[in-house]
């Protein structure tokens, strides 16, 4: 495949990974470009997916093997089991577009999304137990470099320059993402937003250093498995826990943290919806009509 070809759909994917998001109606991650993209990213997700695990991990043949085999499963199995769910939500939401919510009607669908979104998760544990005890320490060592370039990147957007910058960060961003399901926001509704960004209880601080203390946790763990002698079971039950404590802290703190967030965007997502036009929920409508679609044509597959 050409390599321009490769970027495209790489692109597409960083985009399409993100639209998983979008199924939480306000939660909407990004704008995606163009008709089709998301369609074109789900049927290359395998390859695009084990490049970008590849990129963190450097991978040697055996290795490379087990995860396409895998995710080519994931795939087939998501496509059939989890899609008509999805394309069954966009449609449920298509009916409620129109009427006004509350914040725990929003909260309701960030719960069910979450366990969607833990189901394929756990569809992954085969694959991370044959795969983590296996990877060497040089690939650990590859893989501490990745993050640090990509914490590198992170502080850079959330982190850096003056707290206005940021908060002009996060407003174009997040305007970006509402007006490609409403349209365009009128000035009094951009201002609203802008005061829900300002006084959110997003934290970057907070954000990253939970990132670093899973991104120790996991080196850690996994080169103690290099380290000392022990059995496959002994492996499998490390590795069993580090993938818990990697998708829910233990730190007290933390979960306090993301229940005052999850309650804030609910609110703040509720309030959002309803103050919009009859024209803007019907461009709602229309959006989410056309992911329906694309949802629907990947199930025939």
């Amino acid at each position: 495949m050409p390599l321009l070809k490769l970027e495209k759909l790489a692109r597409l994917w960083r985009n399409a990974r993100r639209w998983f998001a979008i199924i939480g109606l306000l939660s909407v991650a990004a704008t995606l470009t163009g008709c089709g993209a998301v369609r074109l990213a789900y049927n290359n997700a395998p390859d695009l997916s084990y490049w970008w695990l590849d990129g963190y991990l450097d991978l040697d043949s055996p290795q490379s093997l087990k995860l396409r085999s895998d995710l080519q499963a994931l795939q087939t199995w998501h496509r059939k089991e989890e899609l008509p769910q999805i394309a069954d939500m966009l449609k449920n939401l298509q009916a409620a577009a129109p009427s006004n919510v509350t914040g725990e009607q929003v909260c309701q669908l960030s719960r069910y999304l979450e366990t969607r979104f833990q189901t394929v998760l756990d569809r992954t544990t085969p694959t991370a137990l044959a795969i983590a005890p296996t990877l060497t320490l040089a690939q650990l060592d590859h893989l501490a470099r990745a993050w640090d370039k990509r914490n590198q990147e992170w502080r850079e957007e959330w982190m850096d320059g003056t707290p206005q910058d940021r908060l002009n960060r996060r407003m174009k961003s997040a305007l970006d993402r509402t007006e490609s399901f409403y349209g365009r926001l009128s000035d009094t509704q951009k201002q609203a937003l802008r005061a829900q960004l300002d006084a959110s209880a997003f934290d970057a601080a907070t954000q990253y250093k939970e990132t670093m203390r899973r991104q120790k946790d996991i080196l850690q763990t996994l080169r103690a498995l290099k380290a000392t002698p022990s059995t496959e079971l002994q492996q499998q039950a490390e590795v069993r826990a580090l993938l818990l404590r990697s998708t829910q802290s233990p730190d007290p703190a933390f979960q306090q943290y993301t229940e005052r967030i999850r309650s804030n965007f609910c609110d703040s997502a509720a309030e959002l919806h309803n103050g919009t036009s009859p024209a803007q929920r019907q461009k709602l409508q229309q959006t989410l009509q056309a992911y329906e679609a694309d949802v629907r044509v990947l199930m025939q597959r």
